[in-house]
């Protein structure tokens, strides 16, 4: 479904007709969506819009038509980006712009659902207006863009958590070619002073030709495995620390990764590079 979102947005942004593109999504796997395509769409030349609805249009709390409109202004106006808009808050005031890739759901239910993270949001936007609030990639109507849909679905997101079970990496590494493992803290795992030490298996599983890479628990701050002996310690079986990547985020760009055959021999590199600004140089909170 990604292939296909993205070959159509491709097909569009490339007609001289069209203005921009407005997709219009299920709000569960919306951030997942949003972040292939900032892989999948290589040089942007107009807005590419994601919006979504909490609250049914027949409900009088809907949250579909201030998202509906300020999602259509948006992918009419000057920012050649990949972008989430919804409600900033819970009132019908304005909406947020928020890059495709640093954005989460963060709520069940309410209307302002989705919230960037470690960094600002693009804009504010109104149906008759827009503030921005950080830079941006600009509208050049002149360039074409590529498609570039690569994925391999071989991969999986698994949480560490107390208490797992050492040959789960044997298994895993049978049926997966990728890994993004949810570690805790600043990068950690059980190492060799728990019961179940996991460094074994995990360093088994890496010399067998598994990738797994580390993304945090945590929604905000960044990995660094340095601080404490554990995390050094992990860094020695091999796995791909990737700093403030969103664990749904680091998901979609390991498949994207893996898919690149002429990759194969730098899975790390291309795991660490900043391909479309998954990773923030500053935290913003």
């Amino acid at each position: 479904d990604w292939q296909e979102i993205a070959k159509n947005c491709e097909e569009s942004l490339n007609d001289s007709g069209c203005t921009g593109v407005l997709v219009t999504h299920g709000t569960d796997f919306l951030h997942y969506t949003s972040s292939a395509l900032t892989f999948f769409l290589k040089n942007l030349n107009k807005p590419v819009v994601i919006t979504y609805s909490q609250r049914s249009s027949d409900r009088a709390s809907s949250d579909a038509r201030l998202n509906l409109k300020c999602a259509a202004k948006l992918a009419c106006s000057d920012i050649a980006q990949v972008m989430l808009v919804g409600h900033a808050s819970m009132n019908d005031d304005f909406c947020y712009a928020m890059p495709g890739n640093k954005v989460r759901k963060l709520h069940t239910s309410r209307r302002d659902a989705f919230k960037p993270v470690n960094t600002r949001a693009i804009a504010k936007v109104w149906p008759d207006k827009i503030e921005t609030i950080t830079g941006y990639n600009k509208r050049d109507n002149s360039k074409k863009v590529e498609l570039d849909p690569s994925f391999n679905d071989k991969i999986a997101l698994v949480m560490f958590h107390p208490g797992m079970e050492p040959d789960l990496f044997d298994y895993l590494s049978q049926r997966y070619e990728g890994i993004v493992l949810m570690t805790c803290g600043l990068g950690h795992l059980a190492t060799d002073d728990a019961r179940k030490n996991l460094l074994p298996s995990i360093k088994k599983a890496i010399d067998n030709g598994l990738v797994i890479v580390a993304a945090p628990q945590t929604i905000y701050g960044r990995l660094d495995p340095l601080v404490y002996s554990p995390g050094r310690i992990l860094m020695k079986t091999g796995i791909i620390f990737l700093n403030d990547i969103l664990a749904e985020t680091a998901y979609v760009k390991l498949g994207f990764v893996l898919g690149h055959s002429s990759w194969k021999h730098k899975i790390k590199e291309k795991m660490l590079e900043n391909i479309s600004g998954e990773f923030s140089e500053r935290l913003v909170e």
